[in-house]
């Protein structure tokens, strides 16, 4: 074989291989934004191969569902749960639900107001969850209470299952949580908020029945204290932009690659621009966990050129090819106007254990 030919055989072959690898790239790629009005959306992939779509909106009281076979085509299956009944211990603002399969059954954990309400509290949010022989439902409550009272307004759970434990994370709200910061000295002197509620991300042991807690929650993410802080910037634009009087870290999900656990977070306002979203990582499921130094992954790209604000609560699927991580998230751009809609991107975390999502992006 003379030379030409083999250079002419190398680079049809390069060619190729260069075609099957765009193509896989192209199967991974979403149309973003999806036309689903969901906040904080969740994506489980079930053992019947498909893809089950929840989140915060679509139907009032309660949840909706979409399902796909290839993360591209959806289909609306409707109402999977109904709240604000006679029964139910929820009563309003169904928010943050997250679908979850094991032993044969569907759990929805969700967060809601509470019914029992003696002081007349404006945010009573607890987390539930309710219970499905079909990932479709109709969901019922497991039972006629949240799964614990820590005695403060709590939302965003998210589950960890390991070694025959179940861990549950979830959001204390900013609602009645004044802290004292270099940020909340700033707002004052700056004459823009006399105080400043943060929310902070805690995580606890559950009983394997969903019944309750083991032990005392762990404080796990809270803002930063110090302006010097390399998080504070990103995590306070809320209130430095003089948006609103809080701090926010919530909308937690953890995951472990290798031997570390990686949680996911998001700050500031989520119906502003600057909701982003960042991450932590620990050698526990319940900490101590470090932030990161290449906070946010995830934020607008209007600075950029781009027409996307307001990213975060996301979720992670895995795509149709079985490896490939997606993020999901909720964002607006400049089209969608103040509706949130879902957005799939590509994530991975790097060699060197770095977290990057590759957002936000719109279009094929």
């Amino acid at each position: 074989m003379n030379l030409k030919i083999t250079i002419l055989l190398l680079t049809v072959a390069g060619f190729l291989l260069g075609a099957c690898q765009e193509k896989k790239a192209e199967q991974l790629q979403v149309q973003n934004p999806l036309p689903v009005e969901f906040g904080d959306p969740y994506v489980l992939k079930a053992s019947d191969g498909l893809y089950y779509m929840i989140g915060t909106g679509g139907v009032k009281d309660g949840f909706k569902m979409y399902s796909s076979t290839d993360l591209t085509e959806w289909k609306d299956k409707g109402r999977i749960y109904q709240g604000n009944t006679e029964e139910s211990w929820g009563i309003a603002n169904f928010w943050a639900p997250e679908l979850y399969e094991q032993d044969g059954k569907f759990y929805l954990l969700f967060s809601a107001d509470w019914r029992i309400n003696p002081t007349n509290e404006l945010e009573n949010f607890r987390i539930g969850v309710a219970v499905s022989d079909s990932p479709t439902g109709p969901y019922t409550d497991l039972y006629d209470r949240p799964i614990f009272d820590p005695g403060y307004p709590v939302i965003d759970g998210n589950l960890l299952f390991e070694d025959g434990k179940v861990y549950l994370y979830y959001s204390r709200c900013c609602y009645k949580n004044p802290v004292e910061s270099e940020v909340a000295d700033w707002a004052r002197e700056q004459g823009l908020f006399d105080k400043i509620e943060e929310s902070w991300v805690y995580g606890v042991e559950m009983k394997p029945d969903f019944s309750g807690i083991v032990g005392d929650p762990e404080l796990l993410l809270r803002p930063p204290l110090s302006m010097d802080d390399q998080q504070a910037e990103w995590e306070s634009r809320s209130v430095t932009s003089g948006e609103v009087n809080r701090r926010w870290t919530e909308g937690s999900y953890i995951f472990k690659e290798k031997d570390s656990y990686y949680m996911m977070y998001s700050a500031n306002f989520f119906g502003g621009k600057n909701y982003a979203v960042g991450y932590a990582t620990s050698k526990s499921p319940l900490g101590p966990f470090q932030k990161a130094d290449n906070n946010p992954v995830l934020q607008k790209n209007v600075g950029q050129g781009g027409i996307v604000t307001g990213t975060g609560h996301n979720s992670i699927t895995i795509a149709p090819d079985g490896k490939s991580m997606l993020c999901v998230y909720h964002g607006r751009t400049s089209e969608t106007g103040e509706n949130r809609v879902v957005f799939f991107d590509p994530m991975e975390v790097t060699e060197d254990g770095k977290l990057v999502v590759h957002g936000p992006t719109t279009g094929k």
